[in-house]
C-alpha cells in the first residue's frame, strides 16, 4: 500500500459509534435540568440561579480539568483516557438517579459528571487522526461533535415529555442514570486504541510531547485567532443553551415552546453537520466554510435577540444551530488540529473548549445579573466582531490547492 493510499479499517466506524454514544450521554447529563428549570426550582425549593448552577458547574470544572484531561489522553491514549471519562459518567450518572431527590447530592454528582466531560469531549480530533484519513476527518469530527448536540436534543425534548407524562423528577433522573451505565459499558467493550496501520499521509500522527506541543500552540497566530472565535461562538452557545428556558419565558413562550426552541437548534446543528463538513472535505476548503458559519451565526443571533415571539425565536434557533453548531464547531475543531500539527490534537481541541467554557460562565453570569434581554445585545455585538475576525484566518496548510 503506497503512502498516498493508506489501508483503512471498517472498525473505525465502530470506534466512532462508541464515542458518539458516550459523548451524547455526558451532554444529556449536563443539561438535564435546563428545559425544566421552573419545575426543578419548585421541586428542590431553590433559586433559579441554583438550578442554573447544576449546568454551570460543568463549565467551571472544565476550566480546571481540560488541560489535565488532554494530557492524560495524549500520554496514555484514548482507551484509558476516554475510558476513565466513561466510567465516571456511568457511576455518577447512576448515583445522580438514585439520590435525585436531594439537591446537594445531585450537585455533587454533577461535579463528578463534569470531571468526566473533558475526558470525553477533548478526544474527538485525536480519534479522527488515529483512525481516519485526511479526506474523512472533518466528517468524523463533525459526527463526534454532533453527538454532543444529539445528547442535548434528547434532554431538551424528552425531559419535559417524561415529566408531563406523569414521571417525577427523580424518576426521570433514574432513567438517565441507567442510560449512562449502559453507554459506559458499551464504550469500554467496543473501544480500541488505534488500527494496526496508520491512516496518516501527512505525518500528523507523529506528535510533539505534551508540554512542547502546548508551547508550540501558543506560537501559532491562527491558533490565537481561532481561540477568539470559539471564545465568543462556543461561549454564546453554552450560555444560551443553559438559560434557554428563562430567555424564552421572558419573551413570552411556555415551557413546551422553550423546549422546542432549544431542541431545534441542535437538530439544525446535526443537519448542518451531516451536510456541510463532507463538502469541506471534498472541496478541500476550511476558511470559506468558517466565514459562512460566522455569517449565519450573526444572522441567527440577530433574530433571537431583536424579535419577540415563538416563530422568530424558533427561526433564529434553527439558523444558529445550522451555521454555528453544524458548520463552525466541527470544521473549526479540524481546522485547528491542522494548523497546529504536530501539536497533540486533544490539546488544541481542549484549549478551544476551555475558552468556550470560560466565556460561557461569564456570559451565563451576565445573563443572570445584567438581565437576559440586555445581555443578549452584548452577545450580538461580540458575534459581529467574530464575523470580522474570521476573515483574518489563513487557509489550512493541509488543504490541497
Amino acid at each position: 500500500m503506497s503512502q498516498n493510499q493508506p489501508k483503512l479499517y471498517p472498525y473505525r466506524w465502530v470506534v466512532l459509534f462508541a464515542y458518539i454514544v458516550i459523548t451524547a450521554t455526558i451532554c444529556l447529563q449536563w443539561l438535564t435540568y435546563a428545559p425544566i428549570a421552573r419545575d426543578a426550582k419548585e421541586f428542590y425549593h431553590v433559586s433559579p440561579l441554583q438550578i442554573d448552577l447544576l449546568s454551570l458547574v460543568f463549565l467551571g470544572v472544565f476550566v480546571f480539568i481540560a488541560i489535565p484531561a488532554s494530557y492524560v489522553i495524549d500520554t496514555y491514549g484514548i482507551k484509558k483516557g476516554v475510558g476513565l471519562g466513561a466510567i465516571l459518567t456511568g457511576v455518577c450518572g447512576l448515583l445522580k438517579g438514585i439520590y435525585a431527590a436531594d439537591y446537594t447530592i445531585v450537585l455533587i454528582c454533577q461535579i463528578g459528571l463534569a470531571i468526566a466531560q473533558p475526558f470525553l469531549l477533548n478526544a474527538v480530533t485525536k480519534i479522527s487522526v488515529l483512525w481516519f484519513p485526511i479526506q474523512e476527518r472533518a466528517t468524523a469530527v463533525a459526527l463526534g461533535t454532533l453527538a454532543q448536540f444529539l445528547g442535548i436534543i434528547l434532554v431538551m425534548i424528552l425531559t419535559p415529555i417524561l415529566l408531563q407524562s406523569g414521571n417525577s423528577i427523580p424518576e426521570v433522573m433514574m432513567i438517565y442514570g441507567f442510560v449512562s451505565v449502559a453507554s459506559a459499558i458499551l464504550f469500554l467493550i467496543l473501544i480500541k486504541e488505534k488500527p494496526p496501520t496508520s491512516p496518516s499521509t501527512h505525518g500528523e500522527d507523529h506528535e510533539l510531547p505534551f508540554l512542547e506541543g502546548l508551547r508550540f500552540l501558543w506560537k501559532q497566530k491562527d491558533m490565537r485567532k481561532i481561540l477568539f472565535l470559539f471564545l465568543i461562538g462556543l461561549g454564546v452557545f453554552n450560555a444560551v443553551s443553559t438559560c434557554i428556558d428563562q430567555i424564552c419565558e421572558i419573551k413570552g413562550l411556555n415551557i413546551d415552546e422553550s423546549g422546542l426552541v432549544g431542541g431545534v437548534m441542535l437538530i439544525a446543528g446535526i443537519i448542518g453537520g451531516i451536510i456541510v463538513p463532507p463538502i469541506s472535505d471534498k472541496l478541500q476548503k476550511r476558511k470559506l466554510f468558517l466565514i459562512i458559519a460566522m455569517a449565519g451565526f450573526l444572522a441567527g443571533l440577530s433574530l433571537f435577540t431583536l424579535f419577540q415571539g415563538f416563530i422568530f425565536l424558533l427561526t433564529g434557533s434553527i439558523v444558529i444551530g445550522f451555521f454555528l453548531l453544524g458548520i463552525g464547531a466541527p470544521i473549526g475543531f479540524q481546522y485547528c488540529a491542522e494548523i497546529t500539527s504536530p501539536a497533540p490534537e486533544s490539546t488544541s481541541q481542549g484549549l478551544l473548549l476551555l475558552v468556550g467554557q470560560v466565556s460561557g460562565i461569564l456570559f451565563i453570569l451576565g445573563l443572570n445579573f445584567l438581565g437576559m434581554i440586555s445581555f443578549l445585545y452584548i452577545l450580538l455585538i461580540l458575534s459581529l466582531i467574530n464575523f470580522v475576525m474570521v476573515f483574518w484566518l489563513k487557509e489550512s496548510p493541509f488543504m490541497e490547492p
